[in-house]
């Protein structure tokens, strides 16, 4: 490891030095519904030396900010604006509701600009590997020179070890990639794609190049080598409640929490008119683990161990990646980010469901179909109690605007241009500034029109002058995701929950000393309440957020 970041920084020194260096590639990997504290370096027992080493090399981020799902944060990912002035303000769609107006059309609109177009522009290659989950029109139509990745375009999900849901684009691409049966696993494949398009890049030698790895790992259903699940299944035999109050500690350890910060009780699980999707738990918390009988417990450290296979499959990946460009001599002048698409996911109870999705099935593995777990044709979650443990020490999970739904971890590293962060980069960010930082870091700039059609302005900022240390200015955050809402300004914040017993109102919160969200403060600080509230409507209001989403 030594060796590595020192050949980063030798390098680094000379590209620094260079009249004219060489615009950066950039390099974007997104993982899918991983927990905010999952990897080591945010305090998760997941094994991530790759990315723990990344982090080192760069900066991390306290937070970035998500749009509480997968499709709504990547709209916003890749167009630098909230996902309502993107198009898909809740939901990919292939036929939107026109009375709910442009916010929901269900693809992107066609006055924004993504990363892959902006670069274009710019000069350089782009490539994608991934899930897209934007719907149409697809990668191709919106910038990119390559794809490959999911078939259906607005999927969330696919069988991992299925080779017929993944394609190449521009349709009609022979795939350069053949794998023989039962070797095809789609976390590794994407890896695999990944390289092989830097391989085709550097054949352009006059161009840069933009890589967008948007991984479907470790989303539902979780699936991985059993080799790679058996690995984790000791750890995870230990139950939640150890291994979150073990996370706690070592997030204390990296200063990421505060010394003096208190391990919230476990997030209740959202209320379901019918309580056998909830597992039986709607509205209540999630359960201690030793309640559980041991067959329960041995169904569910299955689970979990397949969804931390999953990111340790990611984690090789990107081991794999940083080698390749350092063997090509890139690795130094190369803007990687790495990120996720929103908190953990908790659906729909603590014990997962198996199946069609909100069907009311969760089995109970034992014997052969425990040991299948996470193989060809298997379709399972993990369920709210493991996502709690994903978010540590965050309230609730995916779909939510409180922290637990919103808060992913990023990581940025450019040695040629940027010296490595040696404390947390506490200024709030959003999915939305990857763009800006993007075309400020490539030299690129913001059209303001296309085909004599003007082009709505960026809503992000770039995040250069954090990772560089001076100070910005503050500014809100807003957030709404399906009836769910947030605004954050400074150390405030307030939301608006949903699928809760008590009446829903906005709450408000000292993040500085609760960032768990556990002592409502909307009583004692009317005047502030107040003032995030309007300015979420205001927000809300230009946006085109649909007031009576539920």
């Amino acid at each position: 490891m030594k060796a590595w970041v020192s050949a980063i920084f030798l390098v680094s020194i000379a590209w620094l030095g260079a009249a004219e260096p060489r615009r950066p590639n950039v390099l974007v990997i997104l993982a899918d519904d991983l927990g905010y504290s999952d990897l080591g370096c945010y305090g998760g027992e997941i094994p991530t030396p790759n990315l723990d080493r990344l982090a080192r090399a760069g900066a991390r981020f306290e937070k970035v900010y998500t749009s509480a799902r997968c499709c709504p944060t990547r709209a916003s990912l890749i167009t630098g604006l909230h996902p309502h002035e993107a198009g898909i303000g809740d939901f990919v769609s292939a036929k939107p509701a026109p009375k709910r107006g442009p916010a929901y059309t269900g693809h992107l609109l066609d006055d924004n600009i993504t990363i892959p177009e902006l670069l274009k522009r710019s000069g350089y290659s782009t490539w994608m590997v991934g899930k897209w989950h934007m719907g149409s029109p697809g990668p191709i139509q919106r910038g990119f020179d390559a794809y490959y990745g999911y078939k259906n375009l607005q999927a969330h999900s696919n069988d991992q070890w299925n080779p017929d849901e993944y394609v190449r684009l521009p349709a009609g691409t022979p795939a350069e990639l053949a794998y023989e049966a039962g070797k095809f696993y789609v976390t590794d494949v994407f890896t695999d794609y990944a390289l092989e398009f830097l391989r085709q890049a550097r054949t352009q030698k006059d161009k840069p190049w933009f890589l967008y790895l948007a991984h479907s790992s470790p989303h539902f259903p979780v699936q991985a080598p059993k080799a790679s699940i058996d690995r984790h299944m000791a750890t995870y035999r230990r139950g939640w409640d150890v291994l979150r109050a073990e996370r706690f500690a070592r997030m204390k350890a990296l200063g990421l929490v505060a010394a003096d910060a208190v391990l919230p009780p476990l997030s209740l699980v959202p209320v379901e008119k019918d309580d056998v999707i909830a597992n039986g738990f709607s509205g209540k918390p999630n359960p201690a683990w030793d309640s559980l009988p041991a067959d329960r417990r041995e169904d569910l450290a299955r689970r979990m161990a397949t969804f931390a296979a999953m990111v340790e499959h990611v984690d090789q990946g990107v081991g794999r990646l940083l080698a390749d460009l350092e063997r090509n001599g890139e690795l130094a002048n190369t803007l990687v980010v790495f990120t996720s698409d929103n908190g953990a996911c908790y659906e729909w109870g603590p014990f997962g469901f198996d199946g069609r999705s909100r069907a009311g099935r969760t089995d109970l593995h034992v014997g052969a179909a425990l040991d299948g777990m996470g193989q060809a044709g298997t379709h399972s979650s993990y369920g709210s109690a493991w996502a709690n443990l994903g978010n540590t020490p965050l309230n609730l999970y995916k779909h939510f605007c409180h922290e637990g739904g919103v808060s992913a971890p990023l990581l940025v590293a450019w040695p040629a241009g940027l010296k490595p962060a040696t404390q947390w980069i506490r200024s709030p960010a959003h999915v939305m500034d990857l763009l800006p930082t993007i075309a400020a870091a490539t030299g690129s700039t913001y059209p303001r029109e296309r085909a004599g059609k003007p082009i709505r302005p960026v809503s992000g900022r770039s995040l250069l002058p954090d990772l560089r240390g001076e100070p910005t200015p503050e500014r809100g955050i807003p957030t709404a995701h399906e009836g769910a809402r947030g605004y954050r300004l400074g150390q405030w914040k307030i939301v608006w929950g949903k699928r809760q017993s008590a009446p829903v109102t906005w709450q408000l919160f000292d993040l500085s000393k609760d960032p768990s969200e556990q002592h409502d403060l909307a009583a004692t600080h009317p005047a502030k309440l107040k003032e995030l509230a309007d300015a979420w409507m205001a927000w809300a209001k230009q946006a085109g957020v649909d007031l009576s989403s539920r």
